[in-house]
């Protein structure tokens, strides 16, 4: 069996490792708006006119964009829930080992979720995100049941 300290760091791992993908999601799309915009005017903050007028991006970096922000949108959950049930289960080792299962399980629906919503796969987008959000939902009824 794992000791308490391993799990946690099991469950810490992956809160890190969404919060690193979080920060690194709006690379794709600032990337694909220097090369529409021009690193001069990227530089600048905005194009001319902006937000009138604006220089067309890719499909898939406004995609980008959108995943990055459903991700931030959905990070305060994650993070109050991953912490506030690891608190409250800090000695139950059954416990803490299902909510690390939970948290790496959110970690790889949301790498999921960033590349099928990018790519535009279609009639996925929904339900890997909603093994993300199952995954919140599990970790915070360990606290309640």
């Amino acid at each position: 069996m794992m000791s308490d300290s391993t799990i946690l760091n099991d469950i810490y791992f992956y809160l890190t490792l969404s919060g690193m993908l979080t920060l690194l999601l709006w690379t794709p799309y600032i990337l694909a708006r220097v090369f529409v915009w021009g690193l001069p005017t990227f530089l600048n903050n905005y194009p001319k006119n902006f937000p009138i007028e604006k220089p067309q991006q890719p499909l898939w970096a406004e995609r980008a964009q959108r995943a990055h922000l459903n991700t931030v949108e959905t990070m305060p959950a994650f993070i109050a829930t991953v912490l506030g049930a690891s608190y409250f289960s800090a000695s139950v080792e059954s416990t803490l080992a299902l909510i690390a299962s939970w948290t790496a399980i959110f970690f790889w629906a949301r790498v999921s979720y960033a590349v099928v919503y990018i790519l535009g796969i279609p009639f996925l987008r929904t339900p890997v995100y909603l093994v993300s959000w199952l995954a919140i939902l599990a970790i915070g009824s360990t606290v309640i049941l």
